[in-house]
């Protein structure tokens, strides 16, 4: 499926967690000083007040692996490789100069298409063309959650300050808060997360009858639909937002169950159903069983309580900017219904 993330496989969960013990928490732990000093700190720091005004101030951070990577005190020149790279650093207010396309796209996430117009596109997900990377002239390059060793060394050729921002089990406030503090504003990233919390609260509180209603949240692909767990993105707002889960899918972690068939249709039943889906295969899976008993005997779908969402928002590993559209799409649905 192309641009998807498969949920993890067995093998492929095991790694994640050992690498999930360095983490994006390595994110958050800074040196601070001129080119070669390195030192441990539990805050964002940079250089000295005279070398960060001549843009030459030098700040050490562990990326998410725990590599150790001098970067830019003060980063001018900034390229994501991710979506939630990119949500991130806007929600920041840093604007970058180079970006990839959404996840699942062929052009970047409409959620933040009035956010990038003018910005380079390097290439798609976690694929970048190394030219276009070039022609950005990048300070700091801010890779996501990318595994492949020969191309994070192509891009540490571009410039030594490129960071893998996150581990595979990292939730996204974890990342962001590394990824904040990658571009030197940790105390604004937290800033964001506080107010975020304190929106999808009051947002969950004035939904009425449907306060603490259960959700199923579901992504449709073409071997039919996989439900998410409890620490996935848009089930963690969900849950913020003081909503609960269907019984079935009230399992804790950050990944989707296998694609269900036909017989096992009742997992993603709940007093809501967000249904999404990334390709174009998906969407046309979705369409099909639209029109079979099985689907239709839903109680979502019975009640009218099924809604089709934006998969490159929900079924993403996020950021603040994804938070928000899905609070709103959530109290669109859920509050015009109380």
């Amino acid at each position: 499926m192309p641009f998807a993330r498969r949920p993890l496989s067995p093998a492929r969960r095991r790694a994640a967690q050992a690498l999930a013990a360095t983490g994006a928490v390595a994110l958050l732990l800074t040196g601070c000083g001129s080119s070669g000093s390195s030192s441990s700190s539990g805050s964002s720091a940079s250089g000295s007040p005279a070398a960060d005004a001549a843009g030459g101030g030098k700040r050490t951070v562990k990326d998410a692996t725990g590599k150790a990577v001098e970067i830019p005190a003060e980063p001018k020149r900034v390229v994501t490789l991710t979506q939630e790279d990119l949500d991130a650093v806007l929600a920041l207010g840093v604007k970058p100069v180079g970006i990839t396309n959404g996840q699942g796209l062929a052009e970047p996430p409409a959620y933040l298409k009035d956010k990038v117009q003018g910005i380079p596109v390097v290439g798609n997900l976690l694929q970048p063309v190394m030219d276009k990377v070039i022609a950005a002239k990048p300070d700091l390059i801010l890779a996501g959650d990318m595994q492949d060793e020969q191309m994070l060394k192509q891009l540490r050729e571009i410039t030594p300050a490129t960071l893998v921002t996150m581990a595979p089990t990292d939730d996204w406030k974890l990342a962001f808060r590394g990824i904040g503090n990658s571009v030197n504003k940790l105390d604004q990233a937290n800033k964001v997360i506080t107010d975020y919390e304190t929106k999808a609260a009051k947002a969950g509180g004035d939904l009425g009858k449907n306060k603490g209603a259960a959700v199923s949240i579901v992504r449709w692909n073409p071997t039919g639909p996989s439900w998410m767990e409890k620490k996935q993105f848009s089930s963690g707002v969900a849950l913020d937002m003081g909503l609960t889960r269907p019984a079935a899918q009230d399992k804790d972690g950050n990944a989707h169950s296998p694609a269900l068939s036909l017989e096992k249709l009742n997992e993603i039943d709940g007093d809501w159903l967000f249904l999404s889906t990334l390709t174009d295969d998906g969407k046309s899976a979705l369409k099909d069983v639209q029109s079979k008993p099985a689907y239709q005997e839903l109680g979502a779908v019975k009640n009218n309580h099924a809604v089709t969402v934006d998969g490159s928002v929900w079924s993403t590993r996020g950021g603040p900017l994804a938070a928000d559209a899905v609070i709103a799409d959530i109290t669109k649905a859920l509050g015009a219904a109380s």
